[in-house]
C-alpha cells in the first residue's frame, strides 16, 4: 500500500523524502483529499459557548469593561451631575449632540455598556461553575502514588541512617514523616509496596479555593451592583440658604431611580439649609483667594417632629434615614425683586448664580412669565468682589463679599415656557426675544449693589438686588445669600459590593500567595542501612520549594533521633514551621547526601 502511495507521488518529492533523516522510511504523507465534518449549528454554537466561557475571555471582557467605563469618569453623567451635563452642552453646543448620542452622558445605562456587562457576567459564571465541580473533585481524590524515580524530580534530596533493623527502621521513618507532613498541613496518603516505604503528601488547595473566591466575588459584585441599581435613587436638589427640602419626588430638581423604586419608597424626612460656611485664603498668602473648608449647615425633622443638626461637607457626606447627602457644589444666590410699572412685585425670589471661574464670577437668569407686557428674561453676572480691568472691563478679583456688583441685561418677548417643552432654568433661550438693555444695544447693562434698584427699560418697572445683610451689620460679607448644590443618593447594595470586594480581594491574596506542591518521603531499608529519598514538585513558579525541601529533610531527621530507632512513634512529634531556617546539625547527626 504505501509502494503505491509512494509511485503516484512525483519523482523529487520521494527523493526529498527519503533524504530527510527526521522521516521515518515508511512514512505516509495525508491524503490532501480528506476534509474535516463540517460542525454545523451545534457545533459552532459549542464553540462559541467555549470561547465565551473560557478564562482567557472573561479577563478581556473584564480589561474592556474597566476601558468602558473611563468615559464615566471624563463625561459628567445625567444621573450624578446633571447641572454639569448642561454647562457642557453650553460650553460644546456643536459636539454635545454627536457625544449624547454615543451614551457618553449615560455611560452606565448605555446599551454598549450594559452588552458587555452581561457578557462578562455569562463568561464568569461559564467559566467559574466546572472549575467548582472539579475542585471538588479534586479536594476528595487521595494525594498520587509516589514516582518510582523520584531522583529524577529537581528538587531531590537523598539520606542514608544506619539501622540493625532496616526494614522496621524504614517503616518507622515513614510514619514519623507522615506525622510531621500532617503536622504542617499536608494532605498524606501511605503507600508500600514490598520493603519499600512511602508517604505522598500534598498541600494548596487553598490556592484554587482562592481563585475561585475571587470570581465568584466578581459575578456577586455584578450581581449585586445589577439587581442593586434596580432599587437606588439619586436626586439633587439646590438650596438656597433658609429653605427647606422636603424627601418627595416633587420637589427635587432632578431625579435618577431605579427601575424597582415606586413613587412612595422615599423616606419622608425635610432639611432646611441653615448656613453655607466657607473660609477664603486671606490676601498676601500663598493661594490668596482659594476656597478652603466647605460646610453646609442643616437642620433634619423627620415624621415624629424631632430635629437634628447635621454638616455636609466634602468627601464627608451626611447619613439621613438610610440616604447619604454630597455637596456638589455651592454660589451666591442673590435676591432680585422685580416690580412692574404700577409698583407691584411681580418677581422676588433667591437666584442661585453659578460660579463661571475660581473668583467666583457667576452667570445667573431671572424669567418674569406674568405682571408685564411682554414675558421678560434677565440674563446676569454677579462680581462677589468688583475690580475694574484694564480694558475697562468688569471682574471678580476675590470669591468671597467684599464688593458685590450686580449687572444685568434685559430680553423681552416669548421665553418659550409655553410649549411644553422642559426648559433649564440656568439658560435663557433668546431666539424669540428682543434685547433692551446690554451690551450691542444703546442702554447700558443695568449695575446694581446690594439694596439699590435700578429702572427696567421703557419705563416697564424696576429691579431691585436686595441687601441681605441683618440690622446693624457694617460690611457686606452677609449681603447675599448662598446656595448648595446638594445630591441625594441611597443604594442599599453599597454594604453588599463592599463585602463582595472584600472577598475578592481575601480570595486573590489566597491565589497570590498560596504555594501549590506535593511532596514525597520514601524509604528502602537493606545490608542495615536505611535510604530515604526526599523529593518537591511545584504546580506553577514556587521559589520557596527548595528550602521547604531542606526544611523536610533536617526536621524529619531531628525527628527519627528524637526517637532513638523506635519502630513506633508514642508522642506526637514536635514540627518546625517549613518557613524558619533549620538549626545547623552536630556531626553525629549529619546525613550522608548523594
Amino acid at each position: 500500500m504505501s509502494s503505491s502511495r509512494s509511485e503516484s507521488k512525483p519523482q523529487d518529492a520521494v527523493n526529498s523524502d527519503a533524504s530527510d533523516p527526521l522521516r521515518p522510511s515508511d512514512h505516509v504523507d495525508g491524503d490532501d483529499s480528506i476534509t474535516q465534518p463540517r460542525l454545523g449549528l451545534v457545533g459552532w454554537v459549542r464553540w462559541g459557548w467555549r470561547q465565551l466561557t473560557s478564562m482567557r475571555t472573561a479577563l478581556v471582557l473584564l480589561l474592556v469593561l474597566a476601558i468602558a467605563a473611563i468615559p464615566g469618569s471624563i463625561f459628567p453623567q445625567r444621573m450624578a451631575d446633571p447641572n454639569g451635563v448642561t454647562q457642557w452642552e453650553r460650553n460644546n453646543p456643536d459636539l454635545f449632540p454627536v457625544l449624547d448620542a454615543l451614551k457618553l452622558f449615560d455611560v452606565y445605562l448605555s446599551p454598549w455598556f450594559s452588552a458587555i456587562y452581561l457578557l462578562l457576567f455569562t463568561s464568569l459564571v461559564g467559566c467559574v461553575i466546572p472549575r467548582i465541580k472539579h475542585h471538588a473533585k479534586a479536594l476528595r481524590a487521595r494525594p498520587p502514588r509516589t514516582p518510582a524515580r523520584l531522583q529524577r524530580l529537581e528538587d531531590f534530596r537523598s539520606v542514608q541512617r544506619d539501622a540493625p533493623d532496616a526494614d522496621a527502621a524504614a517503616s518507622a521513618s515513614i510514619d514519623i514523616a507522615t506525622k510531621q507532613l500532617k503536622a504542617l498541613g499536608y494532605r498524606v496518603e501511605r503507600y508500600d509496596r514490598g520493603r519499600t516505604f512511602s508517604v505522598s503528601a500534598e498541600r494548596g488547595y487553598w490556592r484554587e479555593t482562592g481563585n475561585l473566591l475571587f470570581h465568584l466575588a466578581l459575578v456577586g459584585v455584578l450581581i449585586t451592583v445589577g439587581i442593586g441599581g434596580g432599587f437606588a435613587y439619586t436626586g439633587q436638589r439646590v438650596l438656597v440658604e433658609g429653605e427647606t427640602f422636603a424627601n418627595t419626588l416633587v420637589d427635587y430638581d432632578s431625579m435618577n431611580r431605579g427601575r424597582f423604586v415606586s413613587d412612595d419608597a422615599l423616606t419622608p424626612y425635610a432639611m432646611q439649609l441653615d448656613s453655607f460656611d466657607v473660609t477664603y485664603q486671606p490676601f498676601g498668602e500663598p493661594g490668596s483667594g482659594q476656597a478652603g473648608d466647605f460646610s453646609a449647615n442643616v437642620t433634619v425633622q423627620d415624621t415624629a417632629g424631632s430635629t437634628t443638626d447635621g454638616a455636609v461637607r466634602v468627601n464627608h457626606p451626611l447619613g439621613v434615614a438610610g440616604d447619604q447627602i454630597y455637596l456638589l457644589g455651592n454660589g451666591y444666590a442673590p435676591t432680585i425683586t422685580v416690580r412692574n410699572a404700577d409698583g407691584d412685585i411681580v418677581y422676588r425670589n433667591s437666584v442661585p448664580f453659578l460660579p463661571q471661574d475660581n473668583n467666583m464670577t457667576s452667570l445667573g437668569v431671572v424669567k418674569v412669565t406674568d405682571g408685564m407686557p411682554e414675558q421678560l428674561g434677565l440674563i446676569g453676572f454677579f462680581y462677589p468682589t468688583a475690580a475694574s480691568g484694564k480694558d475697562g472691563a468688569i471682574a471678580s478679583g476675590y470669591g468671597d463679599l467684599i464688593n458685590p456688583l450686580l449687572t444685568l441685561d434685559v430680553y423681552s418677548g416669548d421665553l418659550g415656557i409655553n410649549d411644553g417643552i422642559p426648559k433649564s432654568v440656568y439658560v435663557l433661550d433668546t431666539t424669540g426675544m428682543t434685547k433692551l438693555a446690554g451690551r450691542t444695544t444703546d442702554v447700558e447693562s443695568i449695575e446694581l449693589s446690594p439694596g439699590e434698584t435700578g429702572d427696567l427699560p421703557n419705563g416697564l418697572g424696576t429691579v431691585t438686588f436686595e441687601d441681605e445683610s441683618p440690622a446693624g451689620a457694617t460690611d457686606a460679607s452677609q449681603s447675599v445669600k448662598r446656595f448648595a448644590s446638594l445630591q441625594i443618593h441611597h443604594d442599599a447594595s453599597a454594604v453588599w459590593v463592599l463585602v463582595f470586594a472584600l472577598l475578592a480581594l481575601g480570595g486573590l491574596m489566597l491565589a497570590l500567595f498560596v504555594p501549590r506542591r506535593r511532596v514525597w518521603v520514601k524509604a528502602s531499608g537493606g545490608d542495615g542501612v536505611v535510604t530515604l529519598e526526599y523529593a518537591g514538585l511545584a504546580r506553577g513558579e514556587d521559589p520557596t520549594l527548595a528550602a521547604a525541601v531542606d526544611d523536610l529533610v533536617a526536621g524529619h531527621g531531628r525527628l527519627m533521633d528524637a526517637a532513638g530507632g523506635s519502630t513506633s512513634v508514642a508522642a506526637e512529634p514536635v514540627v518546625e514551621a517549613s518557613d524558619q531556617t533549620p538549626a545547623e546539625p552536630t556531626a553525629s547527626e549529619t546525613p550522608k547526601v548523594d
